[in-house]
């Protein structure tokens, strides 16, 4: 299923007066996929190292003077260029501090606009819809332009797509009312004007977005009463002959957003791939009036995959480069990162097994076997450095004490001193080069803490947590100090960056967690997206009752009478005319959150069942209830798409009840108030075998499939009926 990750700000706007205009004209990938140009609506170009969220260099026109069109870079020249005064063109590179002194040329013609697809010549359109290679119109700069369009039209957007080995450049415009499509062909010319079809009366585009795929350029376009619409061209059509009248341009609607009684007024919609856009400034289905949202949504589902709420003003922006949407909203120019697998019915309905992808989770610094026996010969590739390890480190820092004068400092020194020497260390120094110095740090600390109960420092132990470079192995009683001192924060990163925790410790850790009282977890401070995910599986509304992932409260209900036997036939109609009370939670919020992490926590069912059977009988039967709400949650509903990272999987869930019924079969069969339990877990069993077994039908019948002659494909989604006998 797609998500949206943590955004962060590249850099903020300066919106005009009334606030209709962002301030930004447009952004360009520069010469790879993480540095960008911004060219704002009236000087400046800046260049962005977009992980590092810092300019790399600005340039500006002198006053008086205005960049009308957006600056692209040509990656085969390793130049800008960009249009100040509709007829300047200007060309420069990275080195060029001052923009008025490098090269510009005057052209005969006003420029709506420049293009530069990725690793071709950059391509100029006029306003009069004529366009030049670049090279060829700065041979002869004043060379006369012809009109295309006629005396009224104008052009509202443009883009450049490569399709196969030609480059076409792509326009609309608008003609009293009426709306055209010209699709320009580079080497050999050629030119096709298609008429869009019209929608209501009055309304006119509010974006599109264009993409190739299949050999076909596919465009999309969204309208203000929130229908999308989807046109496929074929890039070897033949060019339209002079003066002939424009072709109907064949549409069909993909999706119609829910925008209620109001019309849109700032959007946009943005392919993503063959079954995903973006959209921002459409409202969420879900959340009130006024709300402005970036969403993305499977168009072979209709479904909404994942929606992000923007504050401030939206102004109908939207860029997306390598999986990363820059997006305008207020005064700020944020950066969304996002993943869209590939579009598959189970994942459309959140049913499909979660994937830790890079972006949910930080790499792991911890040492392996690998690297320490083969060396650097053998260690992937540096990875980018996330915000959150960005936001403890500074780029610079003034020098400070070295790595040995930390040590003996911590040995002595109070927690706040400790505490500033340590962030000074790690904004110092590259993480991989001071790893064997935080394991040795880490150590010092702890030992210091548990032999002067006055000393602790719970925001430098959290914060070396958070490099990634420590382990159980490195400093085995920090966990154990950490819940000794009851710094559940500190124990919740533990579980989450250390992936060596003995199975022991983890039974400890659950035991301080359910025995925790769920007045004093309310109280605790602890990892935001943890806490949001039982936050949206407890407060949302329940699902519609039905049989999902093999489960239905019906079947339940059935398969209960089956049990136990003797009920009424009517009183059995009777229950399932009514409709099951909504499942509530056993624990507390943060509580449930601290659980979470155990149930996410790598483990060894030899090593493990030992320990569980040291739980007391109370806290065994407040568990499996909670893992059965989870299990419950999980079922009936589809898993919330934002949460990928601080969520425990299905299968996870059903583990644990598999080893606490192992661990405590004996006692469980002999609580009387356990029985009620027992059955549920047997029922969800039942239904789990149910589904397998019609699964294994289902596999059979695919395999003979599979064994029958291919047929050719029959184009991107299509419904066959084929009888089994």
């Amino acid at each position: 299923m797609a998500a949206l990750y943590e955004g962060y700000t590249l850099c903020g706007l300066v919106p005009d007066q009334n606030l209709s205009i962002s301030g930004i004209q447009g952004i360009e990938e520069e010469r790879d996929s993480d540095h960008v140009i911004v060219t704002d609506s009236t000087r400046s170009v800046t260049l962005y190292k977009v992980s590092d969220q810092k300019p790399l260099g600005s340039w500006t026109v002198k006053q008086g003077q205005h960049l009308t069109c957006s600056a692209v870079f040509n990656l085969q020249t390793k130049e800008y260029v960009a249009v100040s005064d509709n007829k300047v063109i200007r060309i420069w590179k990275e080195e060029d501090i001052i923009l008025d002194k490098a090269f510009k040329a005057t052209v005969s013609a006003d420029v709506w606009m420049v293009h530069c697809a990725r690793g071709r010549e950059p391509v100029v359109i006029f306003q009069r819809g004529a366009v030049r290679l670049l090279d060829s119109l700065l041979s002869a700069p004043q060379q006369p332009i012809e009109e295309v369009l006629a005396q009224e039209e104008a052009i509202r957007w443009s883009t450049s797509v490569v399709a196969e080995t030609q480059q076409i450049v792509i326009f609309r415009t608008d003609l009293r009312g009426d709306h055209f499509l010209y699709l320009q062909r580079l080497n050999p010319n050629s030119l096709q004007r298609y008429r869009l079809e019209g929608e209501e009366p009055g309304l006119s585009p509010l974006s599109f977005s264009a993409s190739y795929r299949d050999k076909h350029i596919c465009l999309l376009c969204l309208y203000p009463n929130g229908r999308m619409y989807q046109s496929v061209i074929s890039v070897r059509g033949p060019g339209a002959d002079e003066g002939a009248q424009a072709l109907l341009l064949p549409r069909s609607l993909v999706l119609s957003l829910p925008v209620g009684e109001d019309l849109l007024e700032a959007a946009s919609a943005m392919v993503l791939d063959d079954a995903h856009v973006a959209v921002v400034g459409v409202p969420h289905p879900s959340a009130g009036a006024g709300k402005d949202f970036l969403c993305i949504w499977n168009t072979n589902f209709q479904t909404l995959q994942a929606g992000k709420e923007m504050a401030g003003k939206i102004y109908g922006q939207l860029w997306s480069y390598s999986n990363k949407l820059f997006i305008p909203h207020g005064k700020t120019l944020s950066v969304i990162p996002f993943a869209c697998p590939k579009s598959s019915l189970a994942a459309a309905l959140g049913k499909l097994r979660q994937a830790k992808t890079e972006e949910s989770r930080p790499p792991a610094l911890v040492p392996s076997w690998n690297n320490i026996l083969h060396g650097d010969a053998a260690r992937p590739p540096k990875a980018v450095e996330t915000r959150k390890t960005r936001a403890t480190r500074k780029t610079q820092s003034t020098p400070g004490l070295t790595t040995d004068q930390v040590l003996e400092l911590v040995k002595t020194a109070p927690v706040e001193e400790v505490q500033k020497e340590v962030e000074g260390l790690l904004s110092r120094h590259d993480l991989h080069d001071l790893q064997p110095s935080l394991g040795q740090l880490a150590l010092t600390l702890v030992s210091r803490s548990l032999a002067d109960p006055a000393f602790y420092p719970p925001g430098t132990l959290a914060q070396l947590v958070h490099t990634q470079c420590l382990c159980h192995s490195v400093s085995p009683d920090l966990l154990p100090l950490a819940l000794e001192k009851k710094d559940y924060f500190l124990c919740q990163l533990c579980l989450q960056f250390f992936p060596d925790i003995p199975e022991a410790v983890t039974c400890a850790c659950l035991k301080a967690f359910i025995s925790l009282p769920d007045v004093d977890a309310a109280t605790l401070s602890l990892e935001p997206d943890s806490v949001s995910f039982m936050e949206t599986l407890i407060l949302r509304e329940p699902g519609e009752v039905g049989l999902k992932n093999g489960v239905s409260p019906t079947s339940i209900e059935e398969d209960c009478s089956d049990v136990v036997g003797g009920q009424q036939r009517g009183a059995e109609d009777m229950k399932k005319a009514t409709p099951p009370p909504q499942e509530i939670c056993p624990v507390g919020l943060h509580k449930a959150a601290l659980l979470n992490e155990v149930l996410q926590t790598a483990y060894s069912d030899t090593f493990l069942l030992p320990h569980l059977k040291d739980l007391s009988s109370q806290h065994v039967v407040l568990f499996l209830q909670y893992l059965q709400f989870l299990y419950v949650q999980y079922s009936e509903n589809a898993l919330p798409p934002a949460h990928s990272f601080r969520s425990p999987s299905l299968n996870q869930v059903m583990d644990w009840v598999c080893m606490l019924l192992d661990a405590h079969f004996t006692v469980l069969v002999m609580t009387p108030e356990v029985k009620g339990l027992l059955l549920k877990l047997h029922n969800f069993v039942s239904s789990q075998v149910k589904l397998f077994s019609e699964l294994g039908k289902i596999e059979g019948g695919l395999q003979e499939l599979n064994k029958m002659k291919m047929k050719k494909a029959v184009g991107q989604y299509s419904i066959e009926v084929i009888e089994l006998f």
